[in-house]
Parts: structure tokens; C-alpha cells; sequence
């Protein structure tokens, strides 16, 4: 993880005008500065990927109305906002998501049945910062899973 904001705090949405669109790295934003975070790349990745198979199979099966999307970044305040590995969202919440099909933006809690974090490096602050922030957002389930 790089601090790369040269301008602090930044918003949320300069953050969204900011982020580049075919960027070769992630991004978030905590407290108004700007996070780069590597690509999920070998075990990472991989644990990712079956996970998102895995309850994209187990929702089917149970007839949910819920999906994963390949890309998705939840606004948890006006200066944070963060892309988690896998998040599950609720089909009968997305039409009151203002941001959605613009932008696939997330701004509320009740949106999201699961937020997901595979960690590797950054631990602490998937631990500490972001399951407080998901807590707050009203996100009822937060998982976070090794990928050492």
C-alpha cells in the first residue's frame, strides 16, 4: 500500500473524478488520501476467484436475489471509500442506489448482504479500519481470509 494524494483531504468525489480508467493498480480512499493497492495477483487472486464461485453458486441454489459484482466500490463517507475482493449485493436494494449504474457505487449498507478482504500485506488495516468502517456503514457480514 502507497499514500499517492498530493492534495489531502481529498473527497470521495474527486477521488471518483480522479481515479484513473484503466489503471494498472486499485485504489482506495481513507480519510482523504489515496491508497494504491496492488492487483490481486497468485494465491490472492485465486482465493478470490473461487471464493466469488463458491457463494455465487450457494446464492443460486438458495434463489436469492443477490449478485457479485466484477467490480464495485462502496462509499463509506465523504472522504472513504474502498473496493473490497468480493461483495454480494441485494438486487432488491439496487434501484435505490443513486450511483449505481453510472458508476457502480455503493452508498448504502443495506445494499450489501457480504463485503469480503483477502489479505496478504495490509492486515492491520483490514482488522482494524475497514471492518470498523463496514460496521458503521451497516454492512451486517464482513469476512476477511489469509492469503499467505
Amino acid at each position: 500500500m502507497i499514500a499517492l494524494s498530493d492534495k489531502t483531504p481529498m473527497s470521495f468525489d474527486e477521488f471518483v473524478e480522479w481515479y484513473p480508467e484503466d489503471a494498472e493498480h486499485r485504489y482506495e480512499l481513507k480519510r482523504g488520501v489515496v491508497i494504491e493497492m496492488p492487483k490481486p495477483r497468485g494465491k490472492h487472486s485465486r482465493v478470490a476467484g473461487d471464493l466469488a464461485y463458491e457463494l455465487g453458486s450457494a446464492i443460486r441454489q438458495v434463489h436469492q436475489p443477490w449478485f457479485i459484482p466484477k467490480e464495485c466500490l462502496l462509499k463509506i463517507a465523504d472522504d472513504t471509500g474502498y473496493e473490497p475482493d468480493i461483495v454480494v449485493l441485494d438486487a432488491a436494494f439496487i434501484s435505490d442506489e443513486p450511483r449505481w449504474e453510472r458508476e457502480s457505487i455503493i452508498t448504502s449498507g443495506q445494499s450489501i448482504k457480504l463485503a469480503v478482504e483477502v489479505v496478504s500485506t495490509n492486515w492491520r488495516t483490514d482488522y482494524l479500519i475497514k471492518m470498523a468502517d463496514y460496521e458503521a456503514m451497516g454492512i451486517p457480514e464482513y469476512w476477511i481470509l489469509g492469503a499467505t
